[in-house]
């Protein structure tokens, strides 16, 4: 692909699905473009459950109070599982036994960025959810996440610790909402170029070329 580089701003959460999707769609419309190389993808925090309480919550109990009975959760993740099977992801929504606050995921992504490691560690957290189903929430599980993605497993504990990112993360997060993004995942090409959900790969890869020129 010619023309000026590819800047993709993501913003997301590691407990949506559609946005585990979104990644493999943009991933296979950047290997299409040739632009995976080159691309400079960056995660942005976008929490759906910012009042969740910072142990989590029954995931079953959330999803009901949320979507309705277990016979709506049931098809609405029938129908999730068989989108993530056409892009190569598993997911094991019966692996799943909390719904978690995601601050300090979002702080290790962002703690990520600055070490060169950010699309690994987003990559672990969303298997690490939804094919392992692990507790992001938990300082050790992150830590044991943020190690399988490169990271120095003491440094990430520190970070876990004290209050570093936190105002970084809450900025981002709040310039999302400056944007008038209401849902999530959303992809900002370039600065300009806006897509939101997780788009077929055509669609991204027209954008991708529109931006790119």
């Amino acid at each position: 692909m010619t023309g000026q580089a590819l800047t993709v701003d993501v913003y997301s959460d590691v407990v949506c699905p559609w946005c585990y999707i979104g990644k493999r769609r943009l991933e296979q419309a950047l290997e299409s473009v040739q632009a995976q190389a080159t691309a400079r993808i960056f995660w942005r925090p976008f929490q759906l459950n910012p009042t969740m309480p910072k142990a989590g919550m029954d995931r079953r109990v959330y999803l009901e109070t949320k979507f309705g009975g277990p016979g709506e959760m049931k098809a609405i993740q029938d129908r999730v599982a068989a989108v993530g099977t056409s892009v190569g992801i598993e997911f094991a929504f019966d692996r799943i036994a909390r719904t978690p606050n995601t601050f300090d995921a979002h702080r290790l992504i962002w703690f990520a960025q600055q070490q060169g490691r950010q699309d690994e560690v987003v990559e672990e957290l969303f298997h690490g959810y939804f094919t392992e189903g692990l507790h992001i929430g938990q300082a050790e599980v992150l830590v044991s996440l943020a190690v399988r993605a490169g990271l120095d497993g003491e440094a990430v504990g520190r970070l876990l610790q004290a209050q570093e990112g936190e105002d970084a993360v809450r900025q981002e997060e709040a310039h999302g909402h400056q944007l008038g993004i209401r849902g999530v995942p959303y992809f900002v090409l370039n600065g300009t170029a806006a897509l939101s959900g997780a788009q077929p790969v055509e669609t991204f890869v027209s954008a991708i070329k529109q931006v790119a020129g």
